[in-house]
Protein backbone atom coordinates (compact mmCIF):
# COMPACT_ATOMS: atom_id res chain seq x y z
CA UNK A 1 0.00 0.00 0.00
CA UNK A 2 1.40 3.38 -0.97
CA UNK A 3 1.40 6.41 1.62
CA UNK A 4 -1.48 8.03 -0.61
CA UNK A 5 -3.88 4.67 -0.20
CA UNK A 6 -2.45 4.62 3.43
CA UNK A 7 -3.80 8.30 3.85
CA UNK A 8 -7.51 7.09 2.20
CA UNK A 9 -7.56 4.26 4.57
CA UNK A 10 -6.84 6.16 7.67
CA UNK A 11 -9.83 9.40 6.61
CA UNK A 12 -11.90 6.11 6.32
CA UNK A 13 -10.46 5.51 9.80
CA UNK A 14 -11.43 8.43 11.29
CA UNK A 15 -14.84 8.73 9.65
CA UNK A 16 -15.84 5.16 11.28
CA UNK A 17 -15.17 6.39 14.58
CA UNK A 18 -16.94 9.66 13.84
CA UNK A 19 -19.65 7.43 13.31
CA UNK A 20 -19.18 5.67 16.54
CA UNK A 21 -17.92 2.23 15.12
CA UNK A 22 -15.40 0.65 16.45
CA UNK A 23 -11.54 0.16 15.46
CA UNK A 24 -9.60 -3.15 14.52
CA UNK A 25 -5.54 -3.10 15.75
CA UNK A 26 -4.72 -2.79 12.10
CA UNK A 27 -6.66 0.33 12.05
CA UNK A 28 -5.73 1.67 15.07
CA UNK A 29 -1.70 0.89 14.43
CA UNK A 30 -2.11 2.74 10.91
CA UNK A 31 -3.65 5.71 12.50
CA UNK A 32 -1.52 6.27 15.22
CA UNK A 33 1.55 5.22 12.70
CA UNK A 34 0.67 8.36 10.41
CA UNK A 35 0.45 10.70 13.52
CA UNK A 36 3.67 9.70 15.13
CA UNK A 37 5.35 10.62 11.50
CA UNK A 38 3.42 13.63 11.33
CA UNK A 39 1.87 12.32 8.17
CA UNK A 40 -1.69 13.13 9.08
CA UNK A 41 -2.20 16.88 10.18
CA UNK A 42 -3.54 18.68 12.36
CA UNK A 43 -7.54 18.95 10.71
CA UNK A 44 -7.82 15.38 11.07
CA UNK A 45 -6.49 14.52 14.05
CA UNK A 46 -8.35 17.23 15.36
CA UNK A 47 -11.19 15.34 13.72
CA UNK A 48 -9.85 12.33 15.51
CA UNK A 49 -9.54 13.88 18.61
CA UNK A 50 -12.72 15.11 18.97
CA UNK A 51 -14.52 11.61 17.42
CA UNK A 52 -12.92 9.93 20.34
CA UNK A 53 -14.29 12.40 23.10
CA UNK A 54 -17.41 12.13 21.65
CA UNK A 55 -17.38 8.30 21.69
CA UNK A 56 -14.64 6.96 24.24
CA UNK A 57 -12.87 3.41 23.73
CA UNK A 58 -14.38 -0.03 24.12
CA UNK A 59 -11.43 -2.36 26.32
CA UNK A 60 -10.25 -3.76 23.68
CA UNK A 61 -9.53 -0.70 21.81
CA UNK A 62 -8.06 0.90 25.12
CA UNK A 63 -6.04 -2.00 24.53
CA UNK A 64 -4.65 -1.68 20.56
CA UNK A 65 -4.42 2.37 21.32
CA UNK A 66 -2.12 1.65 24.13
CA UNK A 67 -0.19 -1.11 22.17
CA UNK A 68 0.00 0.75 18.98
CA UNK A 69 1.20 4.18 20.87
CA UNK A 70 3.67 1.84 22.42
CA UNK A 71 4.82 0.13 19.29
CA UNK A 72 5.26 3.44 17.28
CA UNK A 73 8.32 4.96 19.06
CA UNK A 74 11.25 4.27 21.27
CA UNK A 75 11.44 1.60 24.35
CA UNK A 76 13.52 1.72 27.15
CA UNK A 77 15.04 -1.62 28.27
CA UNK A 78 15.96 -2.05 32.23
CA UNK A 79 16.22 -5.26 34.07
CA UNK A 80 14.02 -6.57 36.92
CA UNK A 81 11.55 -4.43 38.92
CA UNK A 82 10.78 -0.67 37.78
CA UNK A 83 9.07 1.58 39.90
CA UNK A 84 7.14 4.74 38.69
CA UNK A 85 4.34 6.86 40.21
CA UNK A 86 1.97 8.97 37.91
CA UNK A 87 -0.31 12.22 39.25
CA UNK A 88 -3.38 12.49 37.42
CA UNK A 89 -2.69 16.11 38.23
CA UNK A 90 -4.92 19.15 38.61
CA UNK A 91 -2.81 20.15 41.53
CA UNK A 92 -0.65 22.81 41.33
CA UNK A 93 2.91 23.21 44.26
CA UNK A 94 2.35 19.55 44.65
CA UNK A 95 6.28 17.83 43.60
CA UNK A 96 5.87 14.55 45.48
CA UNK A 97 7.52 12.43 42.27
CA UNK A 98 11.57 14.63 42.77
CA UNK A 99 11.15 13.41 46.61
CA UNK A 100 9.68 10.21 45.80
CA UNK A 101 12.97 8.87 43.00
CA UNK A 102 15.50 9.19 45.78
CA UNK A 103 13.68 7.42 48.36
CA UNK A 104 12.59 4.55 46.14
CA UNK A 105 16.23 4.20 44.03
CA UNK A 106 17.79 4.63 47.80
CA UNK A 107 15.58 1.69 48.31
CA UNK A 108 17.48 -0.73 46.02
CA UNK A 109 14.34 -0.30 42.79
CA UNK A 110 15.27 0.92 39.66
CA UNK A 111 12.95 4.23 38.63
CA UNK A 112 13.45 6.26 35.35
CA UNK A 113 10.85 8.56 35.78
CA UNK A 114 9.99 10.18 32.37
CA UNK A 115 8.15 13.26 33.24
CA UNK A 116 6.44 16.08 30.89
CA UNK A 117 6.40 19.58 30.81
CA UNK A 118 3.44 21.76 31.79
CA UNK A 119 0.24 21.58 30.00
CA UNK A 120 -2.38 23.62 31.06
CA UNK A 121 -0.56 23.56 34.91
CA UNK A 122 2.37 26.29 36.11
CA UNK A 123 4.79 23.96 36.05
CA UNK A 124 5.33 20.11 35.23
CA UNK A 125 7.71 17.97 37.05
CA UNK A 126 10.03 18.41 34.17
CA UNK A 127 10.33 22.50 34.07
CA UNK A 128 11.05 22.08 37.92
CA UNK A 129 13.81 19.43 37.93
CA UNK A 130 15.45 21.41 34.52
CA UNK A 131 15.85 24.32 38.05
CA UNK A 132 18.14 21.97 38.97
CA UNK A 133 19.37 20.12 36.46
CA UNK A 134 19.15 19.09 32.35
CA UNK A 135 16.46 17.25 31.67
CA UNK A 136 16.66 16.41 27.85
CA UNK A 137 18.49 13.09 26.98
CA UNK A 138 18.76 10.97 24.35
CA UNK A 139 18.01 7.23 24.86
CA UNK A 140 21.33 5.85 25.47
CA UNK A 141 22.05 8.81 27.87
CA UNK A 142 19.13 8.70 29.80
CA UNK A 143 19.77 4.49 30.43
CA UNK A 144 23.66 5.27 31.39
CA UNK A 145 21.99 7.58 34.04
CA UNK A 146 19.64 5.11 35.57
CA UNK A 147 22.51 2.69 35.01
CA UNK A 148 24.64 4.71 37.44
CA UNK A 149 22.09 6.02 39.85
CA UNK A 150 19.04 3.41 39.64
CA UNK A 151 17.21 6.32 38.71
CA UNK A 152 16.23 9.27 37.22
CA UNK A 153 13.97 12.38 36.48
CA UNK A 154 13.54 13.95 32.73
CA UNK A 155 11.75 15.26 30.35
CA UNK A 156 9.92 12.92 27.49
CA UNK A 157 9.79 15.06 25.09
CA UNK A 158 12.95 14.12 22.99
CA UNK A 159 12.83 10.15 23.82
CA UNK A 160 10.58 9.02 20.57
CA UNK A 161 8.44 7.35 23.30
CA UNK A 162 4.76 7.48 22.05
CA UNK A 163 4.81 10.01 19.84
CA UNK A 164 1.68 10.10 18.59
CA UNK A 165 0.61 11.14 21.98
CA UNK A 166 2.85 14.13 22.18
CA UNK A 167 1.02 15.61 18.95
CA UNK A 168 -2.37 14.51 20.11
CA UNK A 169 -1.52 16.43 23.36
CA UNK A 170 -0.28 19.91 20.89
CA UNK A 171 -3.47 19.62 19.32
CA UNK A 172 -6.07 18.77 22.34
CA UNK A 173 -4.14 21.84 24.46
CA UNK A 174 -6.42 24.76 22.57
CA UNK A 175 -9.64 22.65 22.93
CA UNK A 176 -9.18 22.67 26.29
CA UNK A 177 -10.55 19.24 26.78
CA UNK A 178 -9.31 15.69 26.98
CA UNK A 179 -11.36 12.56 27.88
CA UNK A 180 -10.33 10.02 30.54
CA UNK A 181 -10.17 7.50 27.81
CA UNK A 182 -7.36 9.10 26.39
CA UNK A 183 -5.84 10.31 29.37
CA UNK A 184 -5.56 6.20 30.52
CA UNK A 185 -4.28 5.47 26.77
CA UNK A 186 -1.29 8.19 27.10
CA UNK A 187 -0.38 7.57 30.49
CA UNK A 188 -0.18 3.85 29.75
CA UNK A 189 1.66 3.74 26.97
CA UNK A 190 4.36 6.14 28.55
CA UNK A 191 5.08 3.56 31.29
CA UNK A 192 4.75 0.99 29.29
CA UNK A 193 7.25 1.89 26.74
CA UNK A 194 9.30 3.23 30.04
CA UNK A 195 9.56 -0.38 30.64
CA UNK A 196 7.65 -0.13 34.34
CA UNK A 197 6.58 -2.75 35.93
CA UNK A 198 5.27 -1.45 39.17
CA UNK A 199 2.99 1.94 39.51
CA UNK A 200 0.91 3.84 41.93
CA UNK A 201 -1.36 6.13 40.03
CA UNK A 202 -2.44 9.26 41.87
CA UNK A 203 -5.62 10.47 41.68
CA UNK A 204 -6.47 14.01 43.64
CA UNK A 205 -10.26 14.64 44.02
CA UNK A 206 -12.08 17.55 44.63
CA UNK A 207 -14.42 20.24 43.21
CA UNK A 208 -11.39 22.00 41.82
CA UNK A 209 -9.92 18.89 40.64
CA UNK A 210 -9.38 17.10 37.23
CA UNK A 211 -11.25 14.43 38.85
CA UNK A 212 -14.11 15.52 41.33
CA UNK A 213 -16.00 12.07 42.59
CA UNK A 214 -14.36 8.99 44.34
CA UNK A 215 -16.63 6.95 42.35
CA UNK A 216 -15.60 8.94 39.04
CA UNK A 217 -11.69 8.02 40.27
CA UNK A 218 -12.58 4.06 40.75
CA UNK A 219 -13.68 3.75 37.43
CA UNK A 220 -10.79 5.60 36.36
CA UNK A 221 -8.51 3.82 38.22
CA UNK A 222 -10.28 0.23 37.53
CA UNK A 223 -9.73 1.34 34.03
CA UNK A 224 -5.96 1.42 34.30
CA UNK A 225 -5.69 -1.69 36.21
CA UNK A 226 -7.57 -3.73 33.80
CA UNK A 227 -5.21 -2.16 31.06
CA UNK A 228 -2.04 -2.44 32.81
CA UNK A 229 -2.22 -6.10 33.87
CA UNK A 230 -2.47 -7.04 30.33
CA UNK A 231 0.88 -5.06 29.80
CA UNK A 232 2.51 -7.39 33.12
CA UNK A 233 2.21 -3.66 35.32
CA UNK A 234 1.08 -4.30 38.68
CA UNK A 235 -1.15 -0.53 39.30
CA UNK A 236 -2.24 0.21 43.11
CA UNK A 237 -4.29 3.84 43.28
CA UNK A 238 -4.07 6.42 45.92
CA UNK A 239 -7.33 8.55 45.60
CA UNK A 240 -7.29 11.24 47.92
CA UNK A 241 -9.75 14.35 48.66
CA UNK A 242 -7.38 17.46 47.50
CA UNK A 243 -8.75 20.50 48.68
CA UNK A 244 -4.86 22.67 48.38
CA UNK A 245 -1.50 22.25 47.35
CA UNK A 246 0.79 19.89 49.19
CA UNK A 247 3.49 22.66 48.91
CA UNK A 248 3.66 26.45 49.59
CA UNK A 249 5.52 27.44 46.35
CA UNK A 250 3.62 27.41 42.88
CA UNK A 251 5.98 28.00 39.84
CA UNK A 252 9.37 25.67 38.89
CA UNK A 253 11.83 27.64 41.39
CA UNK A 254 9.80 28.61 44.08
CA UNK A 255 8.61 24.55 44.02
CA UNK A 256 12.04 23.39 43.43
CA UNK A 257 13.14 24.97 46.38
CA UNK A 258 10.25 23.23 48.56
CA UNK A 259 11.75 19.81 46.88
CA UNK A 260 15.23 20.42 48.51
CA UNK A 261 13.56 21.69 51.76
CA UNK A 262 11.96 18.57 52.43
CA UNK A 263 14.67 16.33 51.19
CA UNK A 264 17.29 18.95 53.60
CA UNK A 265 14.91 18.09 56.72
CA UNK A 266 14.62 21.67 57.32
CA UNK A 267 12.71 22.89 60.22
CA UNK A 268 10.32 24.90 57.57
CA UNK A 269 10.03 22.45 55.45
CA UNK A 270 6.88 22.06 54.04
CA UNK A 271 4.88 19.13 56.17
CA UNK A 272 2.00 18.22 54.17
CA UNK A 273 4.55 17.63 50.81
CA UNK A 274 6.61 15.52 53.03
CA UNK A 275 3.68 13.80 54.17
CA UNK A 276 2.16 12.86 51.15
CA UNK A 277 5.53 11.75 49.13
CA UNK A 278 5.87 9.32 52.07
CA UNK A 279 2.65 7.89 52.03
CA UNK A 280 3.23 7.47 48.22
CA UNK A 281 6.02 6.22 48.30
CA UNK A 282 5.88 3.67 51.09
CA UNK A 283 2.68 2.07 49.23
CA UNK A 284 5.03 2.21 45.92
CA UNK A 285 7.65 0.14 47.84
CA UNK A 286 5.05 -2.20 49.46
CA UNK A 287 4.05 -3.04 46.05
CA UNK A 288 7.56 -3.19 44.98
CA UNK A 289 8.25 -5.48 47.95
CA UNK A 290 5.82 -8.21 47.31
CA UNK A 291 7.14 -9.73 44.50
CA UNK A 292 10.92 -9.08 45.57
CA UNK A 293 12.51 -11.26 48.06
CA UNK A 294 13.03 -8.30 50.64
CA UNK A 295 9.94 -8.30 53.00
CA UNK A 296 10.04 -5.35 54.65
CA UNK A 297 7.31 -2.37 55.81
CA UNK A 298 7.82 0.35 52.89
CA UNK A 299 6.23 3.28 54.92
CA UNK A 300 9.14 2.27 57.94
CA UNK A 301 11.97 2.06 55.08
CA UNK A 302 10.55 5.50 53.14
CA UNK A 303 10.78 7.28 56.81
CA UNK A 304 13.97 5.81 57.28
CA UNK A 305 15.96 6.77 54.32
CA UNK A 306 14.31 10.74 54.12
CA UNK A 307 15.26 11.48 57.79
CA UNK A 308 18.82 9.80 57.63
CA UNK A 309 19.73 12.03 54.59
CA UNK A 310 20.20 9.20 52.55
CA UNK A 311 17.51 9.89 50.09
CA UNK A 312 19.58 13.70 49.96
CA UNK A 313 22.29 12.31 48.91
CA UNK A 314 20.79 10.15 45.79
CA UNK A 315 19.49 13.09 44.89
CA UNK A 316 22.49 14.85 44.75
CA UNK A 317 24.06 11.71 42.55
CA UNK A 318 20.77 12.41 40.22
CA UNK A 319 21.67 15.65 39.98
CA UNK A 320 25.34 15.35 39.21
CA UNK A 321 24.87 12.58 36.80
CA UNK A 322 22.13 14.73 34.89
CA UNK A 323 24.90 18.05 34.38
CA UNK A 324 23.61 19.92 37.31
CA UNK A 325 25.26 21.18 40.87
CA UNK A 326 24.87 18.75 43.21
CA UNK A 327 26.13 21.44 45.66
CA UNK A 328 22.61 23.37 45.00
CA UNK A 329 20.55 24.15 48.41
CA UNK A 330 17.27 25.27 49.28
CA UNK A 331 18.79 28.56 50.71
CA UNK A 332 21.15 28.54 47.45
CA UNK A 333 18.68 28.81 45.57
CA UNK A 334 17.37 32.35 44.41
CA UNK A 335 14.32 33.87 42.88
CA UNK A 336 15.26 36.24 40.24
CA UNK A 337 12.48 38.14 40.33
CA UNK A 338 10.49 41.09 41.24
CA UNK A 339 8.10 39.81 43.69
CA UNK A 340 4.30 41.60 45.84
CA UNK A 341 3.48 40.51 49.06
CA UNK A 342 -0.64 40.59 49.25
CA UNK A 343 -1.03 41.76 53.40
CA UNK A 344 -4.06 40.64 55.35
CA UNK A 345 -6.60 43.56 55.31
CA UNK A 346 -8.13 41.98 58.40
CA UNK A 347 -7.66 39.57 61.01
CA UNK A 348 -9.18 36.14 60.03
CA UNK A 349 -8.55 32.63 58.87
CA UNK A 350 -8.02 30.90 55.66
CA UNK A 351 -11.20 28.81 54.34
CA UNK A 352 -10.76 27.49 51.17
CA UNK A 353 -8.32 27.82 48.26
CA UNK A 354 -8.99 28.13 44.65
CA UNK A 355 -7.13 25.95 42.93
CA UNK A 356 -8.29 26.81 39.10
CA UNK A 357 -7.72 30.36 40.44
CA UNK A 358 -4.39 29.65 41.63
CA UNK A 359 -3.17 27.88 38.35
CA UNK A 360 -4.55 30.89 36.52
CA UNK A 361 -2.57 33.28 38.63
CA UNK A 362 1.15 31.55 38.19
CA UNK A 363 0.58 31.14 34.74
CA UNK A 364 -0.32 34.93 34.44
CA UNK A 365 2.70 35.80 36.60
CA UNK A 366 4.78 33.84 33.30
CA UNK A 367 5.35 30.67 34.83
CA UNK A 368 6.05 27.91 34.03
CA UNK A 369 8.15 30.07 30.51
CA UNK A 370 9.89 32.16 33.15
CA UNK A 371 11.16 29.77 35.98
CA UNK A 372 11.23 31.98 38.57
CA UNK A 373 7.79 33.25 38.32
CA UNK A 374 5.00 31.89 40.56
CA UNK A 375 3.60 32.50 44.34
CA UNK A 376 4.02 31.42 47.53
CA UNK A 377 1.68 30.94 50.20
CA UNK A 378 1.85 31.99 53.29
CA UNK A 379 -1.24 30.74 54.59
CA UNK A 380 -3.33 27.80 54.06
CA UNK A 381 -6.50 25.65 54.74
CA UNK A 382 -7.43 26.61 58.77
CA UNK A 383 -4.74 28.81 59.66
CA UNK A 384 -5.26 32.08 60.91
CA UNK A 385 -3.62 35.41 60.37
CA UNK A 386 -3.53 38.68 62.28
CA UNK A 387 -3.71 42.20 60.10
CA UNK A 388 -1.31 42.91 57.51
CA UNK A 389 0.16 39.39 57.92
CA UNK A 390 1.86 38.12 54.46
CA UNK A 391 -1.08 36.15 52.71
CA UNK A 392 0.41 35.45 49.48
CA UNK A 393 3.95 36.91 47.96
CA UNK A 394 3.66 37.17 43.84
CA UNK A 395 6.66 36.82 41.93
CA UNK A 396 7.45 37.99 37.97
CA UNK A 397 9.90 39.39 36.10
CA UNK A 398 7.37 41.52 34.97
CA UNK A 399 6.09 45.18 36.42
CA UNK A 400 3.26 44.76 34.49
CA UNK A 401 2.53 41.22 34.51
CA UNK A 402 3.03 41.77 38.55
CA UNK A 403 0.16 44.67 38.44
CA UNK A 404 -2.08 42.40 36.01
CA UNK A 405 -1.86 39.18 38.67
CA UNK A 406 -2.74 41.83 41.11
CA UNK A 407 -6.00 43.53 39.69
CA UNK A 408 -6.65 39.59 38.83
CA UNK A 409 -6.96 38.51 42.65
CA UNK A 410 -9.64 41.03 43.11
CA UNK A 411 -11.97 39.10 40.82
CA UNK A 412 -10.44 35.87 41.23
CA UNK A 413 -8.99 35.60 44.55
CA UNK A 414 -6.50 32.56 45.53
CA UNK A 415 -7.90 32.46 49.42
CA UNK A 416 -11.36 32.55 50.83
CA UNK A 417 -10.89 33.85 54.15
CA UNK A 418 -12.80 35.24 56.98
CA UNK A 419 -13.12 37.62 59.39
CA UNK A 420 -12.38 36.59 63.30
Amino acid sequence: MNNSELNLEVKKTIQKKLLGKKLSYREIFDLMDEIAHNRLGDVLTTYFVAASFKEGFAPDELYHFTKAMVETGERLHFKGIVADKHSIGGLAGTRATMIIVPIVTSAGFTMPKISSRAITSPAGTADVMEVLAPVEFKIPELEEIVHHTGGCICWNGHLGIAPADDIIIRVEEPLSFEAFDKVIVSILAKHVAAGSTHLILDLPIGHTMKIRHEKDAMGVLHKFQRLGKQFGINIIGNIEHTLEPSGNGVGPVLEAIDVLKVLEQQPDRPCNLEKRALHLTGELLNLCYKDSREKKDGHAVAKQILTSGTALQKFKDIILAQGGNPKITSSGLKIHAKSKTILAPYKGIVRSINNYNLNSVAKLLGAPADKNAGLYLHKKIGTTFEKLEPLVTLYSKSDYHLREAQDTLKTFPLLHVEAL
